[in-house]
């Protein structure tokens, strides 16, 4: 339902789960002070200041209508991906991660990604397993995502490798830059889906992404890191690609983070990266919404920093 701000603010409204919409057409409120409920709680209307406490705002484009049914679909995941991002600045980025993870693990045991998993279809076999090529020229190291097959799905060889590719970089003083690119028509269609569920000890998940995730590397780095975008760019390659200083885009470049669908959140530090670079709101619209954003748009949004031919 939609609640008028007036009402919102006078505590004389009971906020009806899963989501709330505040329409803030016509007036000013101040929720600075404002306990929030545990789901999301987005405004609509015109954009006041004083709706930054609030879990995300529908933007032009963007259509609330669709957001409803995704949250109503895979409410547990959206509470928890607003609780969340509502804590992530108030910590550091390694931090940020283990919360992340955490939060990851939980929703990995919840009926609604088990659910999903059950409806989902698995890939044919016989593709490829992920590799990633390793190159250097002086002080510059380049790494590719090859595994043009499976439009470079990373799966756990690619994430290892990947972890590898950027713990050398930490290692080695003497790189001065770290480039990530991907062959074929896409950057990364993100995690390998074929590979969820292969952990049953969320724990154990928890534990192996803490040692193994590439983001943790990444962060160290982050001065020193490239992301060189091309095509598509979903889900764990979007969130590995946040973590770059710098990061430049095709113009037929589109993102994603389509994980709510799947009733988990972005589990390969995205949480972490796109709030750094794009905010919690914008985030949380990414991910609420499901909804692709053109080269263009992640450009005025921040999320790239430059578009090139």
């Amino acid at each position: 339902m939609t609640v008028p701000a007036t009402d919102f603010v006078s505590g004389g409204f009971v906020l009806v789960e899963p989501i709330t919409f505040i329409d803030s057409d016509g007036f000013s409120p101040d929720f600075h002070h404002l306990g929030l409920p545990p789901w999301p709680v987005i405004a609509k209307g015109k954009w006041h200041d004083a709706f930054a406490k609030l879990d995300t705002f529908v933007e032009d484009g963007f259509d609330a209508r669709q957001i409803r049914r995704a949250v109503e679909a895979r409410p547990i995941a959206a509470a928890t991906l607003v609780q969340l991002l509502r804590l992530l600045p108030s910590l550091s980025l390694e931090d940020g991660l283990v919360a992340e993870s955490l939060a990851y693990a939980t929703l990995q045991g919840s009926s609604e990604h088990r659910k999903w998993q059950a409806g989902r279809v698995r890939a044919a076999d016989g593709r490829a397993p992920g590799a990633v090529l390793l190159t250097r020229e002086g002080d510059a190291v380049t790494v590719t995502l090859d595994r043009p097959d499976a439009d470079n799905a990373i799966d756990r060889p690619m994430r290892d490798a990947l972890h590898e590719a950027f713990a050398l970089a930490n290692l080695d003083t003497t790189i001065t830059s770290v480039t990530l690119q991907g062959t074929g028509r896409c950057f990364s269609l993100g995690a390998d889906l074929d590979e969820f569920g292969t952990t049953l000890d969320l724990a154990m998940a928890h534990a192996i992404r803490r040692r193994t995730l590439p983001a943790n590397e990444a962060l160290r780095c982050a001065d020193r890191f490239v992301a060189e975008i091309d095509g598509a760019c979903v889900g764990s390659g979007l969130e590995l690609a946040a973590f770059a200083s710098r990061i430049t885009a095709t113009r037929r470049s589109w993102f994603q983070l389509p994980e709510l669908a799947m009733g988990i959140i972005p589990g390969a530090g995205g949480c972490v990266s796109l709030t750094r670079r794009i905010g919690r709101q914008r985030t949380a619209l990414m991910v609420l919404s499901g909804r692709r954003i053109s080269a263009q748009k992640a450009l005025e949004w921040g999320l790239v920093d430059a578009l090139v031919d």
